[in-house]
């Protein structure tokens, strides 16, 4: 079934017009007299009917030799015309296998540079991790010297609070001391208040400063106990205060060690991630060097045809100088 519309007819016609002008009637003649329109397997048919069809009218006028000469003259017509349309779809099938092979070439092309973009922005990334990763790791070692710093305090905290507490205990000896001294005292003179009694005066008032000295120093030393209580009990706040803050700190290090830990994991996922793209990156860079050599082999191809194309041209021309002189 012929292509693009064209029949026997208008072939028919565009040979006759041809011929009209003096010109050999070839298929790429005809075809460019349709228009550049039909295929060239369709007029080659339509063409070889209708010169089998005026050579069998002409047959019987037509003697032996000149028959002959015209059969020869047709079959070698016949051949180059073959010849061109076979090199004809051979070019148009080289073109395609050209054009083919170019997109081919383009898209991969167009996908390493995609990946190596995609590369670029995972190096980009991967430097910003280790960047904050760095960041992360000077946090930690502050806050390990800051922990270092409050367990130093705490330490010092302690064993002021240890000598505190060792003061404390000896000041209520001394002053457990004093009431047994007191209530000795007083024991003693109760029994020999009758024995003594006319020295008694001059000894209670003897025993009497020697009391208010004694009780004197009790106040005293009871104001440096209350005083201690005080500094105990602020020392306790403050203990407890820094024990808070101790506990806030080695929270916001577990914190800060999380967040370490869960950087590393996403660092290793996007080297494994890197890895896997270039290697990709290579495997296309491999499939383009391999579709560049096969470009260069149609290049070649496309010499080679169009070298025999030449030579068959030549013949072509030889075959129809001698047919217009027959």
């Amino acid at each position: 079934m012929a292509r693009g519309g064209i029949n026997k007819a208008l072939v028919q016609k565009a040979r006759r017009a041809i011929l009209a002008r003096g010109e050999h009637a070839s298929i790429d003649a005809v075809r460019v007299e349709l228009g550049n329109t039909g295929s060239r397997t369709t007029i080659h048919r339509y063409l070889k009917e209708l010169e089998e069809a005026e050579r069998g009218r002409s047959a019987a006028a037509i003697p032996l030799s000149g028959q002959l000469a015209n059969l020869v003259a047709q079959m070698a017509e016949q051949l180059t015309e073959e010849a061109q349309a076979a090199v004809a779809e051979e070019r148009e099938q080289l073109a395609r296998e050209r054009r083919d092979y170019h997109e081919r070439i383009h898209h991969a092309e167009s996908r390493s540079q995609q990946f190596e973009a995609q590369c670029t922005t995972l190096a980009e990334k991967m430097q910003a991790l280790e960047q904050s990763l760095q960041q992360e790791q000077q946090q930690r070692q502050q806050a390990d010297v800051e922990v270092a710093r409050l367990r130093q305090a705490n330490g010092d905290l302690e064993t002021r609070l240890q000598d505190r507490d060792g003061q404390v205990r000896s000041l209520e000896d001394k002053h457990q001391h004093a009431r047994d001294a007191l209530e000795h005292y007083r024991q003693a003179s109760k029994e020999q208040r009758e024995q003594e009694q006319r020295r008694h005066e001059s000894q209670v008032q003897q025993l009497q400063m020697e009391l208010r000295q004694l009780q004197q120093t009790l106040m005293i030393k009871q104001d440096e106990l209350t005083q201690l209580n005080r500094d105990n009990a602020r020392l306790l706040t403050e203990i407890r205060q820094e024990q808070r803050e101790r506990h806030s700190q080695e929270q916001l290090l577990e914190q800060t060690s999380q967040a370490l830990a869960n950087a590393e994991r996403t660092n290793v996922i996007l080297e494994q991630r890197l890895e896997a793209l270039q290697v990709e990156a290579n495997s296309l860079r491999d499939d383009s060097k391999e579709q560049a050599l096969q470009v260069q082999s149609l290049k070649e191809r496309l010499i080679e045809v169009t070298t025999q194309l030449k030579l068959l041209d030549q013949p072509a021309a030889t075959n129809s100088g001698v047919a217009d002189n027959t």
